[in-house]
C-alpha cells in the first residue's frame, strides 16, 4: 500500500477550480483581465499592463477625462473546439480602465509596447509652489 502525501494547498486549489467551473457554467464567471502595475516617479505616472500573446497592432489605448483605457482584441485565427480542464489565460478581447490622478498631463501621454507589456507614461503637470502671502496695509 502506497502512502500519499496530502497537501492542503492542493485541496484548496482543487476546490477553487471546482467553484470557478460552477460559476462559469451558470454564466457568472469573472472576465479574466491582464495584470497591471501602476506607479509614480518624480516626473510621471506609469501604468504597465501585461498582454502576453498580443501584438502591438492588437492593442488600443485611449485617454479621456483622466481615464486611461487599454483594450486588446486578437485577430481571429483558425478556431479549434477545446475542452478546457483549466482556463486562466486572457480571452481574445479585454478592456481595462484606470483613473489617472488630476496631476497627470493627459495631453502628453505616451505609450510603448515591449515584450508583451504595454507601458503608458503620463507626465506630471507642473504645479505652483506654495508661498506665504503678506497682508496689505490699508
Amino acid at each position: 500500500m502506497a502512502i500519499m502525501k496530502r497537501s492542503p494547498f492542493q485541496e484548496l486549489d482543487s476546490m477553487e477550480r471546482q467553484i470557478r467551473r460552477v460559476f462559469e457554467q451558470v454564466g457568472f464567471a469573472p472576465t479574466l483581465l491582464p495584470a497591471a502595475d501602476i506607479y509614480e516617479t518624480k516626473n510621471e505616472f506609469v501604468v504597465e499592463v501585461d498582454v502576453p500573446g498580443y501584438e502591438e497592432k492588437e492593442i488600443e489605448i485611449e485617454v479621456f477625462d483622466h481615464t486611461l483605457v487599454v483594450k486588446g482584441e486578437q485577430c481571429e485565427t483558425e478556431k479549434e473546439e477545446k475542452s478546457f480542464r483549466l482556463h486562466e489565460r486572457l480571452e481574445r478581447e479585454f478592456e481595462r480602465r484606470f483613473a489617472l490622478p488630476a496631476e497627470a498631463d493627459t495631453d502628453h501621454v505616451k505609450a510603448k509596447f515591449v515584450k508583451g507589456v504595454v507601458e503608458v507614461h503620463a507626465p506630471k503637470i507642473a504645479t505652483a509652489k506654495r508661498r506665504k502671502v503678506a497682508f496689505q496695509r490699508a
